[in-house]
């Protein structure tokens, strides 16, 4: 029974950070019931491979209609939170915003999942992770020097800065209203969330030199980078502190006189020349025999098939596989509320039975909501 074991939240489905939310919720042991449209019920998938959605049970609803909005408002009654990933005001256009939730629910706490915000002079405009990662001040850093800013995949906008912004979120109101008696909304912004991201930065002030791959931590610097190896692949070092750095210095073998000087900015460029000569002499596994384990702070760099089979994972159990799909493990690990993944992604409409069974409609009722097309179902 993981530490949210308890808690019921309501989840109108949608995509990217909204799912991975879920993910977070469930996977700690919280009730996520998936509100998917009714219209999705009966298509087929590859259901055990959505990562995201595991966990979690489905029951599909038109929203379109008023007894389909109707149904998820008597799920919000008994629920502890609620979170969606629409534009700001599609929810009160169907009858599901703030207002009517909690006026079933007053200790209902409500999170918002947007990219810009609920309000400001872009809340209504299309984006993606790169669009709100480039306005928070975080893309503008990650690149080669002198070439273009480089997208770090969509992990700092849709899961860094969003859905786990987003979960913290929902878990700091549930935390609150079950104190208070009193629910809230949670405004969970990409943008918000890539800023604090950023925090560490922003702290640095002009020492942030605005110039990508010239600082200590974007490249810049030949002790905390990446290098190719003589087959092909790559190693990383992050060896900041003095004596890290000097153990480097050692285990490469380079000349202990050329790399004296760490913190000089004006070598770090030639020091990389070096550093990239060496480490291509030599395998990314024969580097690991080297270095791997020690204080160099080292790592080779691993592709996510790669990785599963990493010893370190292997012991973690870091990834595992749930219905023939290799995926990461729940985390943070707990001691004694122990997280766990109970099954894979479901169907849209899979569980919608159950559900509405649990929440004490009769079998004619039932019936009666899936044959109008009210709710859909999807056979297992």
């Amino acid at each position: 029974m993981g530490p949210l074991s308890g808690f019921r939240v309501i989840e109108l489905a949608g995509i990217g950070p909204g799912p991975f939310c879920g993910m977070m919720l469930s996977d700690m042991g919280a009730e996520v019931i998936r509100i998917d449209r009714a219209d999705r019920a009966g298509r087929s998938g590859s259901r055990p491979s959505d990562v995201l959605a595991r966990n979690r049970r489905s029951i599909a609803v038109d929203l379109k209609a008023p007894e389909g909005v109707e149904l998820v408002l008597k799920l919000v009654e008994s629920a502890d939170a609620l979170f969606e990933g629409f534009r700001p005001g599609v929810t009160e256009r169907l009858g599901l915003g703030p207002d009517e939730c909690m006026a079933r629910n007053e200790k209902l706490v409500y999170g918002r999942m947007t990219g810009w915000g609920q309000d400001g002079p872009m809340a209504q405009a299309a984006g993606h992770d790169i669009n709100y990662i480039g306005l928070a001040g975080a893309l503008a850093a990650i690149g080669e020097p002198g070439g273009k800013p480089v997208p770090p995949l969509n992990l700092v906008g849709d899961f860094g800065g969003g859905g786990m912004l987003l979960a913290y979120g929902l878990v700091c109101g549930m935390l609150e209203s079950s104190r208070s008696g009193k629910g809230q909304v949670v405004d969970a912004a990409m943008v918000d969330g890539a800023a604090s991201l950023m925090a560490m930065f922003f702290s640095m002030g002009p020492g942030f030199k605005d110039e990508r791959g010239s600082n200590l931590l974007d490249g810049g610097s030949h002790f905390y980078n990446t290098y190719e190896t003589s087959d092909g692949k790559h190693i990383c070092i992050g060896s900041i502190e003095p004596q890290f750095y000097q153990l480097l210095v050692e285990k490469s073998g380079v000349d202990a006189n050329r790399f004296g000087a760490q913190m000089d900015a004006a070598q770090w460029g030639d020091r990389k020349d070096d550093l990239t000569e060496v480490f291509k002499s030599k395998t990314r596994d024969e580097w690991c025999e080297i270095m791997e384990g020690s204080d160099v702070c080292f790592a080779p760099v691993l592709s996510i098939f790669e990785a599963p089979d990493h010893p370190h994972n292997q012991h973690r159990k870091t990834f595992v596989e749930v219905d023939g799909t290799v995926q990461p493990a729940p985390s943070p690990r707990f001691s004694r509320t122990e997280a766990a993944i109970s099954h894979s992604a479901r169907l849209p409409g899979e569980d919608s039975r159950d559900v509405l069974t649990d929440l004490g409609f009769a079998e004619a009722d039932v019936a009666a909501l899936i044959e109008t097309g009210i709710v859909g179902e999807s056979a297992a």
